[in-house]
C-alpha cells in the first residue's frame, strides 16, 4: 500500500519519488535507515531501468529479508513493490490518454500542466537535499562537474551522450 500511495502521489518520475520513498521506508516506517537508502539509491542508479521502481524493488526485498522471510517471499516482496508503484501511473496515463484529444486545448487542462511543472522541481530538488547526507557529500570537484555538465547541456546544447562521456573523462582525470 506504502508503494501504490507513492505512485499515486507522485509526479514527475523517480528522482521525484526520492524524497516520498524516503520520508515513507526511513522516517515514517523505519523499515530501513538512511545509509540502506542512500545505497539503494546507488543501486538503483547503476542498474538499468527507473530509479523509483528500482528503488521499489530493491526496498520491496529488502524490507522482507531483514525479517527473515524466505526467499520466494523476498522476491514476492519485489514484485510487490513494483507492481504496487507503477500501477498507478499506468492507471493514470490511461485514462490521460483517452480523455488528452478531447481536452489538450481547454485552458484548465493547460494551466494544470503548467502549475504541475514547478511541484515537480521541487520534488526532485527535495530528493537532491534528501540525499545530501553527511555520508554521502558532495565534494567540490564533484559540484564542479555537476555545474560543468548543466552549462554545456543548457547553454553549449551538449546531447546527453557528449555530457555523460565528457563526464566520464573528466572523472577519470579528476579522481
Amino acid at each position: 500500500m506504502t508503494f501504490f500511495l507513492i505512485g499515486m502521489f507522485t509526479i514527475g518520475g523517480g528522482y521525484a519519488m526520492l524524497s516520498l520513498i524516503q520520508s515513507k521506508v526511513v522516517t515514517e516506517h523505519a523499515w530501513i535507515d538512511d545509509t540502506m537508502f542512500t545505497d539503494i539509491v546507488a543501486i538503483s542508479q547503476m542498474t538499468p531501468g527507473p530509479i523509483g521502481i528500482n528503488s521499489a524493488t530493491y526496498i520491496g526485498y529488502e524490507v522482507l529479508a531483514n525479517t527473515g522471510a524466505t526467499e520466494l517471499l523476498c522476491i514476492l516482496g519485489s514484485f510487490t513493490a513494483t507492481f504496487a508503484v507503477v500501477l498507478p501511473s499506468f492507471i493514470i496515463v490511461l485514462a490521460i490518454c483517452k480523455a488528452y484529444d478531447r481536452f489538450k486545448e481547454h485552458y484548465l487542462f493547460k494551466g494544470l500542466m503548467n502549475g504541475l511543472k514547478p511541484a515537480v522541481l521541487g520534488l526532485v530538488g527535495t530528493a537532491a537535499l534528501g540525499l545530501a547526507t553527511p555520508e554521502n557529500f558532495i565534494d567540490w570537484k564533484s559540484f564542479m562537474l555537476c555545474i560543468l555538465a548543466f552549462i554545456g547541456i543548457f547553454l553549449k546544447k551538449f546531447g546527453p551522450f557528449t555530457a555523460l562521456g565528457l563526464g566520464a573523462i573528466a572523472g577519470l582525470l579528476l579522481y
